[in-house]
């Protein structure tokens, strides 16, 4: 018997400072169940990084054809590819000739700089992409079946709430 995915219905209100954007999200997210906490969480910042009333979870984990999240346009061309983890050196450059541009966020601090010493210069090629690791700590206390969230994000800094704990995500760029 199949184990199914976690529904988490999330409220997210997001003022970023940088960006000049300041919404509220309705979202209902699954959590595949090989996904753990933290990595759904870096998915969710993924999201709050890139926000935008277009940027839309895919199947992610699903399928090998589709991103965590992409952003389309109003003629379903692809705007903005979101990865996450050490990705694979083909499925990036599939990726950078499908969008316009693509992120990849790292997120676990050893495999991330492994991967990042291997595949660094073969990944320059592409001008498309850019790489970004974050660094959070105990943003998987914040998961709940129920979250209600706030996040502020200035100068590069985002602070993620749920009125009770606060985590800061860090972003170091590759």
């Amino acid at each position: 018997m199949a184990i199914n995915s976690t529904i988490h219905k999330v409220s997210l209100d997001i003022a970023d400072m940088d960006r000049h954007y300041y919404h509220q999200h309705e979202l209902t997210l699954a959590q595949h169940p090989s996904e753990n906490d933290y990595r759904f969480m870096i998915r969710l910042v993924a999201f709050i990084l890139n926000a935008h009333e277009r940027l839309s979870f895919t199947k992610g984990l699903s399928t090998d054809t589709e991103p965590e999240l992409w952003q389309k346009t109003l003629t379903d061309e692809i705007d903005l590819w979101i990865e996450l983890g050490q990705v694979d050196e083909k499925r990036v450059g599939r990726a950078c000739g499908r969008s316009k541009n693509v992120i990849i966020y790292t997120y676990h601090d050893g495999k991330a700089s492994v991967w990042w010493s291997q595949q660094g210069k073969k990944l320059a090629r592409f001008k498309n992409l850019k790489v970004v690791h974050l660094k959070a700590n105990n943003l998987e206390e914040l998961v709940g079946r129920t979250m209600n969230l706030q996040c502020s994000i200035q100068d590069g800094e985002v602070y993620l709430s749920d009125g009770d704990l606060t985590c800061t995500i860090y972003q170091q760029p590759h």
